[in-house]
Order: structure tokens, then C-alpha cells, then sequence
């Protein structure tokens, strides 16, 4: 570790947070809104983001600075195993493509604007809708905390704020200025700041995992030696070599799919999903995005490299900002080390927005002032994405950062929880509104229960996301087994209270509605719904 500070590092990584910080601002001129004060305009951009904005702001979304740092690391302690996030990136294209189209045509329809939106509408359920609201912001508020995680392990390397006897207000007062700065830009223009500056983000990632891919395994003699000493510390692990172990192979597939199933569960996806202008914008965007596991597949090899160039850390997330000081030049360091930061930037500012969504539309509109105008609404959302915020902060600052990730797999089992109501929603009203309420408690009490369950060298409780899978012996994901537990209880009991015949809620959407596209006769987008529905 450098014991000083990179001073040319951190002059060019200060020089792309400027940069960005100008955009963020800058944002709110971008594609002006005669209406500033809905939630369609602060928190969807307006509606009207085409292909290349999308893909740049979904990318921007869901390869965010943790995955940047946590890929790697995760090979670079734990071997093949963690290669995970490369097979589940690839099984989550193919299964979007299915539903992202229904779900953007209803809402365009309807005017959603998030998940629990059109729960209440399919079902005619306010508390399925305030399950679904409460499981997103639940899942997503340690999501946010571990960007700014990410954002930490770079200045740590970089030698910013000191060490760790120096006073904690000056040793943290680097992660302050940038959380000020998100803060402000965010509540200044929406989701139009984070769309902007994902394009600078992606930019300077593709530039340095190009670069790392090709540099890196020349400085340390080609990739022949880079997977030959990885092979030997694994084996010496005894933790497989190259290939996980036989006993891992089921915790490897389970969680891959469990993780395919969540990922556009998040808030966050739904958000910047909701934010483009036309249905064909997401089919297209569902055929483009796997570029990014190609590029997620060459960043994972970052964690061999660290083995290879003898990086030393205790923290394993600090592996891959040790390997750019270490192998980069000091100026393109700073680079990569920018592209981290700004990384943690994009995504924390969608996920703020996201949670601030829901909690306006689906709690406080719902259950506090039915009667909210438009205007109310944004402002609202934009003091509710700040208290996200400062809470993310808050949580970093007073808690290990092991804490923070084993909370960020514990929100990733309790938001697989949604997948019945919101993609089985999609397809079909067969559900019944209770039953679907049903199964989501007994997947989140299960999941939690189980999850609390598992130790690690460092917890007690919460120690991890893979546990024995009931009936079959085999460690796997906790939110997958949660996940059939879920659906189980949703169906047999939508048998029994259809036979029954409780009553089924009333469904505001038509057939029609989920083919429909913005260019469509006749297709606007409607108000919302909540003033005029009634609780069932």
C-alpha cells in the first residue's frame, strides 16, 4: 500500500470529478422540460431517453463502481467461484426480453412510474403495492452504501484522508465532499445527471479494462503466468485451482440464477428501464447490453492479475485499486481510478431517485396525502432521495464494510421476493392479490431467518447468502430457495381462495395495454391512478 499521496492520481481523478460534477449540474439544461415539477420529468427523464441513452444509463445502473471492485476481488479471494456475475449477466438478457417490453408498454399507458405503480393496478392492492415499495427501498439503501464503498477503497489507495489514526472527520472528509456532490447535483436535475454522465463513466471504464487487459499480462509475462500463479495460490487454498469444487457447484449455480432472476427487481433497473421513449428502445437495448458481460468477463481476469502481481491487502476490495497503483503509470492511474469514482456516482444517484419513487408514489401518496399534486410529489421525491443518500453515508461511516455487503446479498435475497406479483403480474391475473401477499411474507421471513443463520470468520449472524437447501442437502442460494417457498404458498393458496371466491381486487389494465407503444393511436400516458383507486 502507498503510505503517501498519489498526487498525480489524484490530480487527474480530482480533474474527471470536476468534469462530472459541471455535467451533473449542467443536466438540468439538458432536454428542458416545459413541466419540471412531475415526477415523470425529475424522476424518468422525461420519458424520452432513445437507444444509445439507455444503454448507456442501464449500464451506467448496473455495472456500478462495487461491481468494479467486487468482480475481481471476489477471484482474486475466493478463485473461479466468483466468476458468478459473468453466467448470470448472460442468463438476464434473454429473460428481460420477455417481460421489460409488457411492463414499459402498461406503465407508458397508465403512467407508472415504478414497480409498485402497476402492482396496485394489476391487483387492486394497495398492501401488495406498499410490499413491493418497502422490499425496494429496503433492498436498495445498502446497495447505494456500497458505491460509496466503492469510492472509498480508491481514496484509500490514493493515501486521501489519512490514516487510520487520524481524526475521523478529516479522514472521511473526501467521501463527504463527493456525497455533497452527488446530493446536489442529483436533487438539481434528476435522473438527467446520472443519464449524462454515464456516458464519461462507461467511456473511462471500456478505456481501462482495454488497457488493463492488454498492459497488465505483458508487465507480468503474458497470461500463461498470470493463471499459472493463480492456480498455485488456489491450489495451495485447497480451494480448487481454476475449477470450484464440487461442493461449491450448486451455491455456484444457484446463485447465478437467483442473481438473474433479482437483478431487474431493483428499483434502480425498473427506473432507468421506465425512462426511455418507446417500447423498441428496450428490445433493442435487451440485445445490446450483454457487450457488458463481455467487458464484465475481461474485468473479473483483473482479480487474477492481483494474484499474479503479489498484491497484498487485507481487505480484498482494495485489491484491484492496489493493482492499478501498482502497475499503471501514476497518470492513468488516476484514470482508472476516476472511472471507479464516477462508477459509484451514476448508480448511487439512479438508486436514490428509484427509492425516493416509491416511497412518494407508494407510501406517501398512497397512505399519506391521496390528494398530492404533481409538484408535491417531486419535491417530496427530491428531499426523500437525500435522506436515502445521507442514510447510505451513515452507514458506511459507522459500519464495517463487511456489514455493508453482506446487507447489499441480504436486499438481493428480499428483492427476488417481487418477482411473482410484478413479472407474473406481466403475464397473467390468475394470481390472487392475497396469496401473492402470502408468499411474499413467507419468502422474506425465510430468507431473512436463514440468512441470519449463516456465520463467517467475521459475523456472527449474516455471514453470507448460501445455506443447506431443505429436502435436497445441497448448499445454495438462500433467495432462491426463499424464491420456491414463495411461489409454492402463492399458488396453492390462490387455489384455495378462488375456490373460495374471495374477492379478486379490480384490474385497471386491458390486454391491449401491454403491447402497446408510444407511437400507437390513441396511446398517452394516462394520470396516475392513485387519486381515483380505492383499497381492496
Amino acid at each position: 500500500m502507498n503510505d503517501g499521496v498519489n498526487g498525480v492520481a489524484l490530480a487527474v481523478f480530482i480533474i474527471f470529478f470536476l468534469a462530472v460534477t459541471v455535467m451533473g449540474f449542467l443536466a438540468a439544461r439538458w432536454r428542458k422540460a416545459e413541466n419540471e415539477h412531475s415526477l415523470d420529468e425529475w424522476g424518468l427523464g422525461g420519458r424520452s431517453f432513445g437507444t444509445w441513452v439507455t444503454w448507456f444509463l442501464l449500464g451506467g445502473d448496473l455495472y456500478t463502481a462495487y461491481t468494479f471492485v467486487a468482480v475481481p476481488a471476489a477471484i482474486y479471494a475466493a478463485g473461479a467461484a466468483g466468476f458468478f456475475a459473468v453466467p448470470y449477466t448472460i442468463l438476464v438478457y434473454p429473460l428481460i426480453f420477455t417481460f421489460l417490453p409488457r411492463l414499459w408498454s402498461v406503465s407508458h399507458k397508465h403512467g407508472y412510474v415504478t414497480t409498485s405503480d402497476f402492482v396496485r393496478g394489476r391487483f387492486g392492492s394497495k398492501g401488495l403495492s406498499l410490499a413491493v415499495a418497502v422490499t425496494g427501498i429496503l433492498a436498495t439503501m445498502p446497495y447505494i452504501a456500497l458505491q460509496l464503498v466503492g469510492i472509498q477503497a480508491v481514496l484509500d489507495v490514493m493515501g486521501v484522508g489519512g490514516g487510520e489514526n487520524t481524526n475521523w472527520f478529516v479522514k472521511d472528509l473526501p467521501l463527504l465532499i463527493a456525497f455533497g456532490v452527488l446530493a446536489a447535483y442529483t436533487y438539481s436535475s434528476g435522473l438527467r445527471a446520472p443519464a449524462l454522465i454515464a456516458f464519461v463513466k462507461d467511456t473511462l471504464i471500456y478505456i481501462v479494462i482495454a488497457v488493463a487487459i492488454i498492459y497488465i499480462p505483458i508487465k507480468l509475462g503474458g497470461f500463461d503466468d498470470v493463471f499459472g500463479a493463480a492456480s498455485e495460490k488456489y491450489t495451495a487454498a485447497k480451494a480448487g485451482g481454476l475449477v470450484p469444487l464440487e461442493a461449491g457447484q450448486w451455491t455456484y449455480a444457484t446463485l447465478a440464477l437467483g442473481s438473474a432472476l433479482a437483478l431487474f427487481m431493483y428499483p434502480h433497473s425498473i427506473t432507468a428501464t421506465l425512462s426511455s421513449r418507446s417500447r423498441e428502445v428496450i428490445r433493442r437495448n435487451t440485445t445490446i447490453l450483454p457487450l457488458y458481460s463481455l467487458m464484465l468477463g475481461l474485468l473479473a481476469l483483473l482479480g487474477f492479475m492481483a494474484i499474479a502481481a503479489g498484491v497484498k491487502v487485507t481487505n480484498p476490495q482494495l485489491a484491484i485499486p492496489q493493482l492499478f497503483e501498482d502497475m499503471f503509470p501514476d497518470w492513468f492511474a488516476g484514470v482508472a481510478f476516476a472511472a471507479i469514482g464516477i462508477g459509484a456516482l451514476v448508480p448511487a444517484a439512479i438508486m436514490s431517485i428509484a427509492a425516493a419513487n416509491l416511497f412518494t408514489r407508494n407510501i406517501y401518496k398512497d397512505f399519506i396525502k391521496p390528494d398530492a399534486t404533481p409538484a408535491q410529489e417531486t419535491k417530496v421525491s427530491k428531499l426523500v432521495s437525500l435522506l436515502v443518500k445521507v442514510g447510505a453515508l451513515v452507514f458506511v461511516l459507522t459500519m464495517d464494510k463487511t456489514v455493508a455487503i453482506n446487507f447489499q446479498l441480504l436486499g438481493g435475497i428480499w428483492i427476488l421476493q417481487t418477482f411473482p406479483a410484478l413479472v407474473g403480474g406481466l403475464f397473467t391475473r390468475w394470481f390472487h392479490r392475497w396469496a401473492l401477499l402470502a408468499g411474499w411474507a413467507v419468502g422474506m421471513i425465510y430468507g431473512t431467518v436463514a440468512a441470519y443463520g449463516v456465520a463467517s470468520p467475521t459475523q456472527k449472524h449474516f455471514g453470507g447468502s448460501a445455506k443447506e437447501i431443505p429436502g435436497i442437502g445441497e448448499i445454495g442460494y438462500i433467495g432462491l430457495t426463499a424464491f420456491v417457498l414463495n411461489v409454492v404458498v402463492t399458488v396453492v393458496l390462490t387455489f384455495v381462495l378462488k375456490a373460495l371466491k374471495a374477492p379478486d381486487g379490480v384490474d385497471e389494465t386491458s390486454p391491449e395495454d401491454y403491447t402497446a407503444d408510444a407511437g400507437d393511436p390513441g396511446v398517452e400516458v394516462e394520470l396516475p391512478p392513485a387519486t381515483a383507486s380505492t383499497t381492496h
